[in-house]
């Protein structure tokens, strides 16, 4: 079995749970082989993905979560740190200044707003028969609830989104640059965020961050700005990738599809949390031992890359039953598609209400749906999703 989960080409389809089911069988812990880095360990199976992201003493999220960050590895923005790449308690600090709004209760009072969203934006495509639904449908719902959280424009939630999806694809499907050109224009548009909340504060997230304390403090511009690439960034990946990426299975599944429609409000709940085992959204996130350590069998030196790949892990035969089967009404469903830990996803809770209004407009609103061309598949090693997912469907 060639493993290979650098290449874009290996996720050219989704993730390769060939590759995976190998090394959970034969090597859980296997050292990877980086042509321009120093090589990092592969981490499969579902007990030692939970042990890593929770063990931050021993495995750290600095200097990056990202197996090869160039910019991270050479000092990155200087002292200024995204909160993904923090450890506690610094990262417990900053999380705590917009904890408040990612909370269950929180969440669940934005519910009737969000489904409003998703009539809208099933509303704009429902009397063409025809849409990408990447691009018109699951990333629009993302896109407009930041935008909506932090005080912007909707519409330019969706330019933003844009370059969210340039940042995450793989450098080599870009043209030179492409990807910090993304993140440039990310900060100068936060640049203007900043000036205006500052000049006409309001009551949402850009503004109570630039007003709120750390450490005594109030935000400096920089550390602002690696806030709003993070929830920018972030707030869309779940959402939008699990909607298309769901999408694709349930029509790949009639049977789970057929099972799913005879009771949609009762069995939702169940069937989005088996989507989210299924298509894992996150493919992978890295981290670097801080002392030497004893891992599946493997000695790990202090300084060596970690990397939980949390699609095998949600495929773990020794967690899941049948796990290569999409099983809607599974019970038991321990997955940890969002994470876990202290780093655990702090959007979890809005992105499952935003996954249930748009699954509730769209298989009730755009009846038999079908693909119109070939899925395409985004050019990533990191995040797992279409691209483009041109499809036609009879409204009803």
């Amino acid at each position: 079995m060639k493993i290979d989960l650098l290449s874009p080409a290996s996720f050219a389809a989704g993730q390769p749970h060939a590759q995976y089911d190998w090394l959970r069988e034969n090597a859980p812990v296997r050292w990877h082989e980086e042509p321009d880095g120093k090589g990092f360990w592969a981490v499969t199976r579902h007990a030692d993905v939970w042990a890593v992201d929770r063990d931050f003493q021993t495995y750290s999220s600095e200097p990056t979560i990202m197996i090869s960050d160039p910019l991270a590895e050479a000092g990155g923005f200087g002292p200024y740190k995204m909160m993904l790449m923090m450890d506690p308690p610094e990262h417990t600090g900053f999380r705590k200044l917009i904890r408040s709004e990612f909370t269950e209760p929180s969440a669940r009072l934005r519910g009737e707003r969000i489904q409003q969203l998703a009539k809208q934006i099933v509303d704009a495509v429902i009397e063409k028969g025809a849409c990408d639904f990447v691009d018109e449908v699951a990333g629009e719902m993302p896109s407009f609830v930041i935008a909506e959280l932090m005080g912007l424009p909707l519409s330019d939630g969706r330019e933003l989104y844009k370059l969210t999806e340039i940042i995450h694809t793989a450098p080599e499907a870009l043209p030179p640059g492409a990807g910090g050109q993304a993140v440039m224009k990310m900060f100068e548009y936060g640049s203007k965020v900043i000036a205006e909340k500052r000049a006409r504060p309001g009551d949402d997230l850009a503004s109570k961050l630039l007003a709120c304390e750390v450490d005594g403090r109030k935000l400096e511009d920089m550390e602002f700005l690696l806030f709003f690439l993070l929830l920018v960034d972030a707030g869309g990946d779940t959402t939008r990738n699990l909607l298309s990426g769901g999408l694709v299975a349930l029509m790949e599944n009639p049977d789970q599809y057929a099972w799913l429609m005879a009771d949609l409000e009762g069995r939702l709940p169940r069937a989005r949390e088996e989507l989210l085992r299924w298509t894992s959204p996150v493919i992978y996130m890295r981290r670097t031992a801080k002392r030497d350590a004893e891992l599946g069998g493997q000695q790990i030196k202090a300084g060596d890359k970690v990397v939980m790949y949390f699609g095998a892990a949600n495929r773990d035969p020794a967690v899941f039953d049948r796990p290569g089967v999409l099983d809607l009404s599974r019970a038991e469903n321990p997955h940890i598609a969002f994470g876990t830990g202290p780093h655990g996803c702090l959007g979890q809770h809005i992105a499952r209400i935003e996954i249930d209004a748009m699954l509730r407009e769209v298989l009730t609103r755009m009846g038999t749906f079908e693909l119109a061309a070939p899925v395409e598949w985004l050019a990533s090693n990191f995040i797992s999703g279409p691209k483009a997912m041109p499809i036609r469907f009879r409204a009803t």
